[in-house]
């Protein structure tokens, strides 16, 4: 498979933007700059940040073992799909596939930009149907997502299901690893140059605990990469989001500290869930999240709403009727859900 084959042609022969800190890249130096019409008195912020976010892919690199040009930061992990739609599904021609239940965005972006989304249900135990999905693949199918762990299911693909699309599929098969540090299996990352058709994407906003910062991360070949930032908007990242990424990624002792705590929290959820008489079904996650079947999903979603709480209704879902999605909390936001459901009456 050649990458180059699934570029939309108006990508492969457009011009980038060059930004005038794409064209100085020396920040080492002391220069006087007046190449960018900025403000030119000092606050903090009055100049434009790397548009490349060098700072933030070094560690990035050194922490994942990735090379520096496999890594492309978005403003959030919408971005860094929005992307890839941009870049290689031509508008009402190609296509891509999806595996619901799944994160909502694939359609919307699909949706967004006037490509076909062919949505594949996972079967009953949540894992991907490979056998439906390559029988939907065309000569158009450009990118395959999966979520694994999978939101709202909150299960891992198998690796066998993994391989299977990516020795057999000619496009992109896209992993979202947004969970993948609450999780015992490894990233795919491991893999990433094994496979030229695969992309990684991965997130700040779960278990590095900074969602208000909005940071995505794509890990792909450095062809692929090198196609994203030919399209990406020049200063996507702002200065305070890569300044507060540095900030928290040098302190990954914390970091550890805290997932090991959530899944400690949802070992004991997983256990007390099961005194509640109206959860009918518990589901296994590796995620930060839970997903139970219960007997009346909204019913139990309003009665939580009054009593302070807010969980999520999957049953919009399929495969998740009456499925409610109870993200970890903290042992009090926890206490408080376990003592609330128990004394919840009966529908």
């Amino acid at each position: 498979m050649k990458i180059e084959n699934l570029i939309r042609s108006n990508i492969k022969t457009m011009k980038p933007y060059s930004s005038a800190r794409d064209e100085f890249e020396d920040f080492e130096k002391e220069m006087v700059f007046l190449d960018a019409n900025e403000n030119p008195y000092e606050n903090g912020v009055n100049r434009y940040p790397d548009p490349q976010q060098k700072s933030v892919k070094a560690i990035l690199s050194k922490i994942n073992k990735i090379s520096e040009n496999q890594i492309l930061l978005g403003n959030g992990s919408d971005e860094v799909l929005d992307l890839l739609f941009r870049a290689f599904c031509e508008p009402n021609q190609d296509n891509v596939i999806t595996l619901p239940p799944t994160y909502g965005m694939y359609g919307v972006l699909a949706n967004l930009n006037a490509i076909e989304n062919r949505e594949i249900i996972l079967k009953d135990d949540f894992q991907p149907d490979i056998e439906k999905i390559m029988k939907s693949v065309s000569e158009r199918t450009k990118i395959i997502f999966l979520c694994s762990p999978n939101n709202p299911t909150g299960n891992s693909f198998s690796d066998e299901s993994i391989v299977t699309l990516l020795k057999n599929f000619n496009g992109l098969v896209v992993i979202d690893e947004a969970y993948i540090d609450f999780s015992d299996k490894e990233s795919w990352l491991e893999e990433l140059n094994d496979y030229p058709n695969l992309v990684i994407t991965q997130t700040l906003s779960k278990a590095y605990g900074m969602a208000g910062i909005r940071l995505g991360i794509i890990y792909g070949s450095k062809e692929i990469i090198a196609i994203l930032n030919k399209i990406k908007p020049p200063y996507n990242i702002n200065l305070l989001t890569q300044s507060k990424a540095i900030e928290r990624l040098a302190k990954l002792d914390v970091f550890k500290n805290e997932i090991a705590l959530i899944k400690e929290f949802k070992e004991y959820l997983l256990k007390q869930l099961l005194e509640v008489k109206f959860i009918n079904k518990i589901y296994e996650s590796d995620a930060n999240f839970i997903l139970i079947r219960v007997d009346n999903a909204e019913l139990r979603y309003n009665q939580l709403v009054k009593e302070g709480i807010v969980v999520r209704n999957r049953s919009n879902q399929p495969l998740c009727d009456n499925c409610l999605r109870i993200t970890i909390g903290t042992p009090e936001e926890n206490n408080k859900l376990l003592n609330t459901l128990k004394l919840l009456p009966d529908a």
